[in-house]
């Protein structure tokens, strides 16, 4: 960890922190996290990525940590977030990157590769089923709308926020910490997670994510075939999200490769640090 750099970087009309690491002549690989954590979730993927060869980028997304945080929730809408990294690679004058994405951040990461796919060498998608297949069940099936419910509970004003941040954030480490294998988070993480959290109006702004997404669909109409080359990473036990999507996602790309992780949660980077490293390296570099 010692070996990162952290920038801030323009990109469209807000400042992103942007850790990096790696030979800057190496091919670029973009790490796009998830809701709740920030650039610190790619702790265990950064080092091995940058001494593989490859120049990493890791930011915090609009509203996290030490990123700018809109006012608003209209300014957390997909088309937005996505336009931050394609803005992010054009700052860096990289014609095409390496992209990885887990939770919200995959969102991001599909919906690039779905609106640019000339910007991307290659998807990696961690624990998120494609933007359609997420929608149509989401509107279909009971399970899946049950395991949501937390994200109908985020749509409440102020009421989410306040309840997360009682008892030094004890709602949102315990939701962590119940929703993967035991041992997977240290009291350290954890402190740099209520960090991160603490940030002035960030978990608001985290929390608009899921506001914008509910009132205000995106503004681009892309088709639904994903056209880049892509891994489909995916834990089973993952409380949040059925594992039928991961099949139902890899069916919608030209090449589509999916790898079930079965004894493993939403937060496999973490879990299966390993074998995500391992698959991520070799995708990247055949």
């Amino acid at each position: 960890m010692a070996d990162l750099e952290h920038h801030f970087v323009k990109t469209n009309d807000l400042t992103l922190h942007v850790v990096t690491a790696g030979p800057e002549s190496g091919p670029p690989v973009i790490l796009l996290h998830g809701f709740p954590e920030f650039w610190y979730g790619w702790r265990a993927q950064i080092p091995a990525l940058a001494a593989a060869g490859f120049r990493v980028y890791a930011p915090d997304q609009r509203g996290y940590n030490l990123s700018d945080k809109p006012k608003g929730v209209a300014a957390y809408r997909l088309d937005f977030l996505a336009k931050d990294i394609i803005g992010l690679m054009d700052t860096h004058r990289h014609d095409s990157v390496y992209l990885v994405g887990h939770d919200w951040g995959a969102i991001v990461a599909w919906w690039i590769a779905l609106i640019a796919p000339q910007r991307l060498r290659r998807l990696a998608i961690l624990n998120v089923p494609h933007p359609t297949v997420m929608r149509r069940r989401l509107q279909s099936d009971p399970r899946q709308m049950a395991r949501s419910t937390y994200a109908a509970f985020f749509q409440l004003p102020w009421l989410p926020e306040s309840i997360s941040r009682a008892n030094n954030w004890r709602l949102a480490v315990e939701a962590l910490r119940g929703s993967s294998l035991p041992g997977t988070f240290t009291a350290a993480d954890f402190d740099a997670y209520r960090a991160a959290w603490s940030q002035p109006g960030a978990y608001t702004a985290m929390l608009n994510w899921y506001r914008a997404a509910a009132r205000y669909p995106a503004l681009e109409r892309p088709g639904k075939q994903v056209t880049v080359p892509t891994t489909i990473i995916w834990g089973a036990k993952d409380r949040f999200l059925g594992a039928e999507m991961a099949e139902e996602s890899a069916a919608l790309c030209d090449s589509g490769e999916l790898i079930g992780m079965e004894a493993n949660t939403h937060w496999v980077q973490h879990e299966a640090v390993a074998a995500v490293n391992e698959t991520l390296i070799a995708r990247f570099s055949s």
